[in-house]
């Protein structure tokens, strides 16, 4: 019986296509060694998939979403990183985005590619690495998403880069001073200075921020570090924190113990916490205004 051996290219391939969540260019496989002849035969044999203009998937064609994230970079070749809302994908300030990849390029790199939208940048900016991914670093995503999404789709990007400790929204506006003129600049400036913009993390937040006007009871600080953790919404005068659970968060057995655990610390430091759901914001603002009125009027 005898031992198939393998090429001294082999178990690199395979490492760098772990890295790169399963795709790999038809570049690096020579760069690794690999003849033309073998990329040739194991396209024909179905090993390897071609995805785009020389980048291929290793041993299946469906690499996931992070594969194709992958893979739009790797077309684009060196200095390529996601952008838009691509990159705000990746760095979950942002939904995903149905339809073309959005790929940066330097400015004298190459023409289209196929599902994916090129966008040429004289002044580059930093790439950061997330999860494998070249990625534009979160202010220079932000700056991109306030050239393309609705008002409150930017909001809610700002805040959650904020919340996921990415960028600091009252350090944000003053490094925007100091951004080049770009397309998506000057309108996230407008929005950060508008009077009806609030430090809240999403739509949830910003409708229970108005059944507090509504009530007539005086604003809360919001997005406020009370030692290990974060709160929605606090009123240090009365000892007060209250948390709003979306429908995105809050729901595996292991955040609802987080949750647990960051209501009890809060009680050790003399502090009351109440929850309000998604549902009941939207759907039972009543209730959600009686339960205040009735706390302050007891606290």
């Amino acid at each position: 019986m005898t031992t198939k051996k393998l090429q001294p290219w082999s178990s690199r391939a395979w490492d760098l296509t772990r890295q790169q969540h399963g795709v790999v260019t038809r570049r690096q496989l020579l760069a690794l060694g690999m003849p033309a002849a073998t990329i040739r035969a194991r396209l024909g044999a179905g090993r390897l998939h071609r995805l785009g203009f020389g980048v291929y998937a290793v041993g299946r064609p469906d690499v996931g979403r992070l594969g194709r994230l992958m893979a739009a970079t790797l077309a684009c070749g060196p200095g390529a990183r996601l952008s838009h809302r691509s990159a705000g994908e990746l760095w979950r300030i942002s939904p995903k985005a149905p339809g073309w990849i959005d790929v940066s390029v330097p400015s004298n790199a190459l023409h289209r590619r196929h599902g994916i939208r090129l966008h040429r940048r004289v002044d580059f900016g930093t790439t950061r690495i997330v999860r494998g991914i070249p990625v534009a670093d979160p202010i220079s995503v932000l700056v991109d998403l306030a050239a393309e999404l609705p008002t409150d789709e930017v909001e809610d990007a700002v805040n959650e880069a904020d919340r996921l400790d990415l960028v600091r929204t009252h350090r944000l506006r003053r490094v925007l001073d100091d951004e080049l003129s770009r397309p998506g600049v000057g309108r996230l400036r407008r929005i950060l200075d508008a009077q009806t913009f609030s430090r809240a993390a999403n739509g949830l937040e910003r409708r229970f921020l108005a059944i507090v006007r509504e009530a007539g009871l005086p604003a809360p600080t919001t997005q406020k570090r009370l030692g290990r953790y974060r709160v929605d919404f606090f009123w240090p005068d009365l000892g007060l924190v209250v948390e709003t659970d979306s429908l995105r968060h809050h729901r595996t057995a292991a955040e609802q113990t987080v949750d647990l655990s960051r209501d009890q610390a809060h009680v050790r430091r003399g502090l009351r916490t109440l929850r309000f759901s998604h549902s009941q914001v939207f759907h039972r603002p009543d209730h959600v205004r009686a339960v205040l009125l009735d706390t302050f009027a007891h606290r």
